[in-house]
C-alpha cells in the first residue's frame, strides 16, 4: 500500500513538472523576438576651422582728456551768458559777452545822471553823455574755446569780474577717449595700436578704437589698470562719464578646430569636458580641451578630433556609449 502512494505522488510530480515547461513555452513563444536598438534622435553639427581673436576685457567710461577755460578778456561785467551746463557749444561760437570796467562805469553814470535831471538843459546833458558812452562802449564777445560739451561755469550774467577770471569750461571733444579698466594679469598683453571695440549702453553698435597706452598707477582696490583708447571722430558727440565696455584684440589663433558651443559638455565633478561624436552611426563619447569661445563656438583639441568631426549638438544628455543615433541638421 505504502508503495502505490510513493508510485502516485512521483507521477503527479512529474505531470506538474511537464505542465509548468509547457506554460514557459508558451509565454516564450507570445514574447516573440526582442526588438532591435531604437535609434535616439539627435542634433548634430561639424567640427570646423576657424581664425580666432584672443580678447581682454573690462569695464570703463568716456572721458576729456583736454579741457579748455573761457577766461574773462579784461576787468569788466559779464552782461551776457547764452550757454549753460551740458550744452555743446563749437569752437568760436558766441557764448556771452563783457563790457569793460570803465565802459560799464561811464555807462552808469550817464544814466544816473538821465534819472536826476530836472531841466531841461540836465536832460540834454545827461543824454549827450549817454550817447557818448553807448558810442564808446567796450563789448566783447566770448567765443567758445573748443568743440565740445561745457561741463561746469564759475560766473553768472551781471557778474564783475577780474582779468583772466574764469568764467565756464569746455570739454575738448577732439580730446575725448574711453578709460577700461583691465585686470592686472592681461595688462601685460596690451600693446599701444592694438585694435579695440567699445560697447556703450544707448548705442547700437560698438565704436571701433585702438589702445593709445597704459596709464600710469593702479587701482588697488579692484587689482585693475586703465588703459587709454583712443576713438574715432564719432566720439565727439559722446557725452563724458558714459560707461560701456572695451573688448582688445591682443592675439590671434588662426586655423583653429572649433565646434559648436552646446556641442561641449563639462563634467562639473571631474572638472572634464568631452563631445558626443557620431561613428558609423553609434554615439562616441570622447575627451575635449576646450579653448577659446567666439561667436557661439569654442576651440577644441583632443585625439579623434578633426575638422569634419560629427558632434552632437542637441539630445546627448544620458546617451550611453555606442548608442545607435539618428542624426539631424541643426
Amino acid at each position: 500500500m505504502e508503495h502505490a502512494v510513493s508510485r502516485m505522488a512521483a507521477m503527479l510530480a512529474l505531470l506538474a513538472m511537464a505542465c509548468a515547461c509547457g506554460h514557459g513555452k508558451e509565454k516564450t513563444a507570445a514574447a516573440g523576438p526582442t526588438p532591435p536598438d531604437a535609434p535616439t534622435a539627435v542634433r548634430v553639427a561639424k567640427v570646423s576651422r576657424a581664425n580666432l581673436a584672443e580678447i581682454v576685457s573690462g569695464s570703463g567710461h568716456t572721458s576729456a582728456l583736454s579741457q579748455q577755460k573761457v577766461r574773462a578778456p579784461f576787468a569788466g561785467a559779464l552782461v551776457e551768458l547764452r550757454a549753460v551746463d551740458g550744452d555743446v557749444v563749437r569752437r568760436g561760437q558766441p557764448i556771452g559777452a563783457m563790457v569793460s570796467r570803465e565802459s560799464e562805469a561811464a555807462l552808469s553814470g550817464a544814466r544816473e545822471m538821465v534819472r536826476e535831471a530836472q531841466t531841461p538843459a540836465q536832460r540834454a546833458d545827461a543824454e549827450r553823455a549817454l550817447a557818448i558812452a553807448e558810442k564808446n562802449l567796450v563789448r566783447r564777445a566770448l567765443l567758445a574755446t573748443a568743440d565740445g560739451p561745457i561741463l561746469s561755469h564759475a560766473a553768472a550774467s551781471g557778474d564783475r569780474l577780474a582779468e583772466d577770471q574764469e568764467i565756464l569750461t569746455i570739454a575738448d571733444a577732439s580730446s575725448i577717449v574711453f578709460l577700461a579698466d583691465l585686470p592686472q594679469n592681461d595688462l601685460a598683453r596690451v600693446r599701444p595700436g592694438q585694435p579695440a571695440r567699445v560697447e556703450i549702453g544707448g548705442r547700437p553698435l560698438p565704436l571701433a578704437g585702438f589702445v593709445h597706452s597704459m596709464l600710469p598707477g593702479a587701482n588697488t582696490s579692484d587689482f585693475t589698470g586703465s588703459v587709454r583708447i583712443d576713438l574715432p571722430a564719432p566720439a565727439e558727440r559722446l557725452a563724458l562719464g558714459l560707461f560701456g565696455n572695451a573688448r582688445i584684440t591682443v592675439g590671434s589663433r588662426p586655423d583653429s578646430l572649433v565646434a559648436p558651443d552646446a556641442a561641449v559638455v563639462k563634467d562639473d565633478v571631474m572638472g572634464t569636458s568631452r563631445v558626443a561624436a557620431v561613428v558609423n552611426g553609434r554615439a562616441r563619447w570622447i575627451d575635449v580641451q576646450p579653448g577659446l569661445k567666439q561667436d557661439g563656438a569654442t576651440q577644441i583639441s583632443g585625439p579623434g578630433i578633426a575638422d569634419g568631426t560629427v558632434v552632437i549638438v542637441s539630445g546627448m544628455v544620458g546617451l550611453p556609449e555606442g548608442k545607435t543615433v539618428a542624426a539631424q541638421a541643426p
